[in-house]
């Protein structure tokens, strides 16, 4: 992370510690489809030059990760109710979920091209911002032997900083891929990765991740 005028007022009061990493790591991508990536959706973000490049990030992950035999976890948003009701409360804050709304015709749920689940690979759905709230995963991530998530996708301020914090309290390690992750402006962006950093997670770079991920797992 760069540092800002907040940086020094942080860790005077102890924030931004480095967590570290641990030795079993997963790569948990957060909600990538065309809904972020395609000029005229309401979600995209195209119109921020980091954000539009953090696909072509996010590929090199997956690349080291099914190298190293790391395993690849996705997130996929998903409502079958046709008025929204399995949205809750989120449909009244945030009227674009529908893209995501079962039988929608305009395609924005699909995956982007080279970021597409495989065989083997960890699928969850989920209904709300975090990747662990009412799903499978915290105790999919027990019974792989996981100790630490390195999270990228969309949104950095949404669905990546709810995955990031629920990751910690659920004691899985975060690693946050900033190159990663896409948001709609640099104070967005920035603003929450400088927040996840100081309290949450560990906010790494694209070649740290790699780094670790080309370790794989220990053999024992």
């Amino acid at each position: 992370m760069s540092e800002n005028r907040g940086d020094a007022a942080y860790s005077h009061t102890g924030f931004g510690n480095r967590m570290g990493w641990g030795s079993r790591p997963v790569l948990l991508l957060i909600d990538v489809c065309k809904a972020y990536w395609t000029p005229g959706s309401p979600l995209d973000l195209t119109a921020h030059k980091p954000s539009a490049e953090s696909p072509e990030v996010m590929k090199r992950l997956v690349a080291a990760a099914r190298k190293a035999k790391v395993p690849v976890v996705w997130t996929a948003v998903e409502y079958a109710d046709g008025e929204m009701r399995d949205a809750g409360l989120f449909w009244q804050k945030s009227k674009n979920l529908d893209v995501w709304k079962v039988g929608d015709t305009r395609g924005f749920n699909d995956y982007l091209d080279g970021l597409v689940p495989e065989q083997g690979d960890l699928l969850i759905k989920k209904k709300y911002p975090s990747a662990f709230f009412g799903t499978t995963l915290a105790t999919d991530l027990k019974c792989m032997g996981a100790d630490t998530v390195i999270l990228g996708g969309v949104s950095t301020s949404g669905c990546v900083r709810a995955s990031t914090l629920d990751a910690m309290c659920n004691g899985y390690r975060p690693m946050v891929v900033a190159s990663a992750c896409g948001d709609r402006s640099d104070e967005i962006q920035n603003a929450n990765l400088f927040d996840l950093n100081a309290k949450y997670a560990d906010v790494v770079t694209e070649e740290d991740a790699i780094e670790h991920i080309t370790k794989g797992w220990p053999s024992s």
